[in-house]
């Protein structure tokens, strides 16, 4: 699935990925490939990603929103590091 991390300054990250965790306003949770559409708010926390080739990061957001649809997960983030 492709995951876009963007913020009003720029993109922090863009890329394939095989998991997605992210901070979900009422609790965080994990997305994967062939997810069920949906669009929630984020707080502030750690969006942990699991890319392809099983290497691990993690970016610290400040209040969003992620939107899946068709395996594209887009997260829209006041700031990110």
């Amino acid at each position: 699935m492709y995951l876009e991390i963007i913020t009003p300054d720029k993109k922090i990250f863009t890329g394939e990925v095989k998991l997605v965790k992210v901070p979900g306003t009422k609790g965080s949770f994990a997305i994967l490939k062939n997810h069920a559409p949906i669009i929630s708010t984020l707080e502030e926390g750690i969006v942990k990603i699991v890319e392809e080739n099983d290497r691990i990061d993690y970016f610290n957001i400040k209040n969003g929103v992620v939107e899946v649809k068709k395996n594209n997960v887009m997260i829209l983030a006041e700031s990110a590091e």
